[in-house]
Parts: structure tokens; sequence; C-alpha cells
């Protein structure tokens, strides 16, 4: 559970000053989901720019996420596991909202392209995000399953969610 109380214990503060720059947990929570969100969106910015096919611009912006939350776990642990869950957080204007576009835009446009197969695009676009979120959360969380490569997880799954999208 994410607490104001652990946070400080975890950076070396006391909680008191934790309270100098968050007022609680709710804007704690919302500050580094917008700080993760926002260098991911970094990143698909740049992608979208290198890949005019909506399937490989969809391939690769995938592939960004599931680095992004391997390479900061701790951050990926609080904003899609413990934080959003423990308060009000509001996704409605966010910048995990703006990500997320990302993901249901690309989708859209594949479809319109005829390179995904027709269907409804948020169903799509969160079923991708589940199952890209679920490698991610299951790799940072358990330490315990002899999970294979990670390379391997990873084109596997990106295979068989792109090629099960093509028309």
């Amino acid at each position: 559970d994410l607490s104001m109380r652990k946070v400080a214990a975890r950076i070396g503060c006391s909680p008191t000053a934790i309270y100098l720059h968050f007022k609680d947990k709710a804007e704690l929570v919302q500050a580094l989901c917008d700080e993760t969100f926002a260098g991911l969106n970094k990143r698909l910015e740049a992608l979208a720019n290198k890949h005019a096919d909506p399937l490989d611009y969809l391939n690769a912006g995938l592939r960004a996420y599931i680095d992004h939350g391997l390479k900061h776990p701790s951050h990926y642990h609080v904003v899609f596991i413990a934080g959003p869950r423990s308060v009000d957080y509001q996704f409605e204007g966010s910048m995990g909202q703006r990500a997320f576009q990302f993901l249901s835009g690309c989708v859209a446009r594949g479809m319109e392209a005829g390179r995904i197969r027709k269907g409804d695009v948020e169903v799509t676009a969160q079923t991708l995000w589940m199952a890209v979120h679920g490698l991610v959360a299951l790799l940072i969380s358990d330490r315990s399953f002899p999970f294979v490569a990670q390379k391997k997880l990873i084109d596997q799954l990106m295979h068989t969610l792109i090629d099960g999208l093509k028309t």
C-alpha cells in the first residue's frame, strides 16, 4: 500500500518534508503519474514521426510502453498497480489519457487504412493495453515464476498481438 510515510522513508526524508511539496497522497500520485506518462508520451511522439504505417507504429509504441515500464519498475508499480486505486486519480485531461489516446488513435488509423481489421476501437485499444500491462506487471512483480528470457516473451506477445490485428 502506498502511503506518504512509506514514500518519505523510501526517499530518506520526514513525512513532514513531503507535505511541503504535496498537499496529500492524491496530489503526490497525480504528480508521479503525470511525470511517468510525460516520459512515455515523449517517446511515443518521437516514434510517430518515424513510422508512417499504423501497424509499425503500433508495434513500436507498445514496445516503448513495455520498455518504459521495465526501466522504471517502481514508478510503474505506483502508477498502474498501487497508486490510482488508492486515490481518486483524475484520468480525464491527464498525461495518462494522452498516452492512451496515442494507442486508440493508432488503432483507429490502422482500421481506417485497412491495416487492422475493423472493430471497436476502444475495445481493441484497451485489449492491447491490458496485454502489455499484464506482461510488464508480472515481469516487475513476480520474481518466483521461472519466466523465459524477457526478449522472447516480449517478441512473442508482440507477434501474437500484431498478427492478430492484421486484415
